[in-house]
């Protein structure tokens, strides 16, 4: 279970905090949180006649914004319970555990859509492409696993409706089930707001490249749906539970993992024209590349896979969200895998997202068409908004 303080306010100021308390623009540079080149484009962004357009002309987009509707709350709290899941709720905020992982204490923010087009405008974030998160739907049975698919898409399809303009959704699916999952990625993509679909980098222990995926796969490539990633139960059992590190290591290094089994297991070879994203930057993936094509040089097990490209010709096959927490890191991937593969991230809300997404993109040394791609010019493409 983890703790949300970003949104909640907790040992950190929320922005609405940072509005009551009335921090002034020369306070947040003292702060060392906006440099003048900055603050010039945040000015030219509160001056465009659309949210999220600033001074490049291109609305942001948000690629991994969360959404945890009432409605799946109400599942995970009355059918979860016989699986041994439970929800407490409250004005503030709510906390949830289950066999497929436990949240909280949350904020409301990520089921008020009030606050969330709120927090968007403060953040000058035009467009969020919003997806569930822990504990997803694959847990408890075949049943339960296909109405919370359900209910989720349906709930997100509705939000959407809400602000046709500002939500698009990605759908999940009963993926350990594949005549469910066909039948509601069918169902589904006929909802208004859907432009694609969002898994984990494991489903329930099962890597993706087991066989059992293959039939969604090709389906969802003949729909020229895209596909997002997320880390939902990762690596490392009891060895990372201290220190947080299954979030701070876990998730970073399954979704190499995850991207591994893509790559070695055949699937984008099967698959050429499946889009795939990875989250927070690509993980450990990018900076491992280089060990990953001299083990395909000398290993055997990998020789016998008789693969035609090297481990690193697949970067470009991937596209990766801005979620990294360091300029250097940023700008590293981005020269791996061209600026035209990134794209913008907050992990609305948690504590290991971005408050200001958009912001921190402004600290990366990009040429002004490089920007453009990043900030939303390459999900627009994508999402087909």
């Amino acid at each position: 279970m983890t703790t949300q303080e970003g949104c909640n306010g907790g040992t950190r100021l929320s922005r609405r905090g940072v509005l009551k308390a009335g921090l002034s623009v020369a306070a947040m540079a003292a702060m060392g949180e906006a440099s003048e080149a900055r603050a010039g484009r945040q000015a030219e962004n509160k001056t465009a006649t659309k949210p999220g357009l600033g001074a490049t002309g291109v609305r942001a987009v948000d690629i991994h914004a969360h959404y945890y509707p009432q409605t799946i709350l109400d599942v995970i709290k009355n059918d979860g319970k016989r699986f041994g899941a439970a929800l407490e709720m409250t004005a503030e905020g709510f906390t949830f555990t289950s066999p497929g992982g436990g949240q909280g204490p949350l904020s409301m923010n990520f089921v008020d859509l009030k606050k969330r087009i709120a927090d968007m405008d403060q953040q000058g974030v035009a467009v969020h492409a919003i997806s569930f998160s822990t504990p997803m739907n694959n847990w408890g049975d075949e049943a339960l696993s296909h109405k919370l698919a359900q209910v989720w898409n349906d709930a997100a399809s509705a939000a959407h409706k809400a602000y046709p303009d500002r939500l698009v959704v990605l759908m999940t699916l009963p993926m350990l089930y594949p005549d469910r999952a066909l039948d509601e990625l069918n169902r589904a993509s006929k909802l208004p707001g859907v432009r694609g679909v969002y898994m984990g980098t494991n489903i329930d222990s099962h890597d993706l490249d087991d066989p059992l995926f293959d039939r969604v796969y090709t389906r969802i490539e003949q729909m020229g749906l895209p596909i997002f990633l997320h880390p939902i139960t990762t690596v490392g059992g009891k060895r990372t539970q201290p220190y947080y590190l299954s979030n701070l290591i876990g998730n970073p290094v399954d979704t190499a993992i995850a991207a591994s089994h893509l790559i070695f297991g055949g699937v984008l070879d099967r698959h050429p024209n499946l889009q795939i994203t990875l989250p927070h930057g690509g993980g450990v993936l990018p900076i491992l590349i280089g060990r990953m094509d001299h083990g395909a040089k000398v290993r055997p097990e990998i020789q016998a896979l008789k693969m035609k490209k090297a481990p690193s010709d697949y970067l470009q096959r991937f596209h990766y969200d801005t979620i990294v927490h360091s300029k250097q890191i940023m700008e590293f991937v981005i020269r791996e895998v061209g600026a035209e593969r990134v794209m913008l991230g907050s992990d609305y809300c948690f504590d290991m997202g971005y408050d200001r997404p958009v912001g921190f993109l402004e600290q990366i040394n990009l040429t002004s068409a490089q920007r453009k791609m990043i900030l939303g010019g390459t999900a627009a493409r994508l999402l087909k908004l």
